[in-house]
């Protein structure tokens, strides 16, 4: 019941006509932007962050939401007409969306997308409502060793799973790690990594590493790959207005979807991309007819899509709750909240109630905006797939870099940018994955932190952190990240000797 009384204190928060405007702006935006190939919701969230600061945090937040899941929708109309994703969650929407498209039934293809989309969303923000608050009072146990031993499981799976290969993950880590380390020793107060340079000394600047990595470097980067070919663009023919048939075949898959996305976007290991594909191959297993999969099978559409737009809402449930970013959008997410001084949390929920329950609830009404926002401006979307590459590029790089010099009027800060941008570039051109790198630069800090007072508290006792009879749940997530960097090790050595 106390759940439900905060969730309505939300409501009155998210339905207050500015924060409706800012869902709706928020929405919109992340569509448009989903909808454009190369370009999804970490880097739009990335490329709002310098303008959004002087935007009262529980707007702001607000409409990044909206931006999150509009994006999540967005990249099903690329993957339907143009069979190029959005964003990673919306590949396997690509294979029988596109086929669907080329047999002219794109429009149905859109259709039960955004359906599915409204379904699993509902659903799974109904689920974030009630376990969020779980998470919290589970984290209410934590003390320094605990949190040290939570932010070493979200370097590792987010290492891990976010790039092909671990060794290039753990050097995106390290990069962070390093960054992190700049500025001044919050306990000694000595200057470390600065390089004599005075801008330094409070640290490099989240929001500049955030727009560098995300905007800059890919925009840089879908620069580079550009390639002067005319794509082909099926346009939406008919009535969005799906059959009988239709509807007995997606309902199912919309269901399955979320109970599959919810749970996996919640883990430290989850994300988008797998539970999409988990999908995928359920959606096949229960298929009557399992040899249209490939071919235009629209539960293959309805299912991932669902669990994509589920496994939003998943992420943003250990994020809120225990401060740890599942996938890329969260890390900048988490990024967003550093610049307004937050940290997510349980003391979250105490001190900014409006802002984690306006956001929450904000969520239900940008759900709703989606819906009846996207069929009927299914045609403006395709539209912006017209927008010339190089146009598009120029326009991401320009607004980075003015909206970067607005925060502190400062020339450092735009050279900073463009060095990291540039490094970014340079990263994703040898296939260092970003995210960790975030990730670092924002729990760095944080775990050198806790690993002092632990330490401290324990007078140098290091079993603090693996005694199973003292600190049961340091050592129960200790191991839970050993497992989650040793497994997959085993696994691919076992294939590498089976192959």
């Amino acid at each position: 019941m106390q759940t439900l009384h905060f969730l309505l204190d939300g409501f009155l928060v998210a339905l207050a006509p500015a924060n409706l405007l800012w869902a709706a702006i928020g929405v919109l935006v992340g569509t448009a932007i989903g909808v454009l190939p190369g370009i999804g919701p970490a880097l739009t969230v990335a490329l709002l962050l310098p303008v959004t600061a002087s935007l009262e945090p529980t707007a702001a937040f607000i409409m990044f939401g909206g931006i999150f899941y509009g994006a999540m929708y967005g990249g099903s109309t690329t993957s339907i007409l143009l069979n190029t994703p959005g964003e990673s969650g919306s590949i396997v929407t690509a294979i029988d969306g596109h086929a669907m498209a080329r047999k002219g039934r794109g429009a149905q293809a859109l259709a039960t997308a955004a359906i599915g989309s409204f379904v699993a969303g509902t659903i799974a923000t109904l689920a974030l409502t009630f376990v969020a608050p779980a998470m919290v009072r589970f984290s209410l146990h934590f003390g320094p060793a605990e949190y040290f031993a939570l932010m070493m499981v979200a370097f590792v799976t987010v290492t891990a799973v976010l790039g092909s290969s671990l060794p290039l993950g753990f050097a995106s880590l390290l990069i962070g790690l390093a960054l992190g380390l700049i500025g001044t020793d919050r306990q000694t107060g000595v200057a470390r990594l600065t390089m004599g340079f005075p801008e330094l000394l409070d640290g490099v600047g989240i929001v500049i590493v955030a727009v560098g990595l995300f905007a800059v470097g890919e925009a840089l980067y879908q620069a580079a790959r550009y390639r002067y070919e005319t794509e082909e663009i099926y346009a939406i023919k008919g009535s969005f207005w799906m059959s009988r048939e239709d509807w007995s075949r997606s309902w199912k898959p919309w269901l399955r979807g979320t109970l599959i996305g919810f749970p996996i976007g919640a883990l430290p290991a989850g994300g988008s991309e797998i539970p999409t594909f988990l999908s995928y191959a359920v959606e096949k297993r229960f298929a009557k007819h399992p040899e249209e999969f490939g071919h235009g099978a629209i539960e293959a559409v309805a299912g991932p899509e669902a669990a994509n737009n589920a496994s939003a809402a998943g992420v943003l449930a250990p994020l809120l709750a225990l401060g740890l970013p599942t996938s890329a959008t969260a890390a900048i997410m988490l990024a967003a909240f550093q610049q307004y001084g937050l940290q997510p949390g349980p003391l979250l929920f105490e001190s900014s109630p409006e802002l984690v329950w306006g956001l929450i609830a904000s969520l239900y009404v940008g759900n709703l905006f989606l819906l009846l926002l996207n069929l009927p401006l299914a045609g403006v979307w395709v539209k912006l797939l017209l927008i010339p590459r190089p146009w598009l590029y120029a326009g991401i790089l320009t607004f980075a870099t003015l909206g970067v010099y607005t925060i502190n009027n400062s020339v450092f800060d735009l050279a900073l940018l463009w060095i990291i941008g540039i490094g970014g570039f340079g990263m994703r051109l040898v296939g260092v994955p970003v995210a960790p790198c975030i990730v670092g630069l924002i729990l760095g800090p944080m775990a050198e932190q806790h690993l002092r007072r632990a330490l401290a508290i324990s007078q140098g006792d290091i079993s603090v952190f693996y005694n199973p009879f003292t600190h049961p749940l340091a050592s129960g997530l200790l191991a839970v990240a050993i497992a989650a960097l040793v497994i997959p090790m085993l696994m691919r050595l076992r294939k590498g000797a089976v192959a």
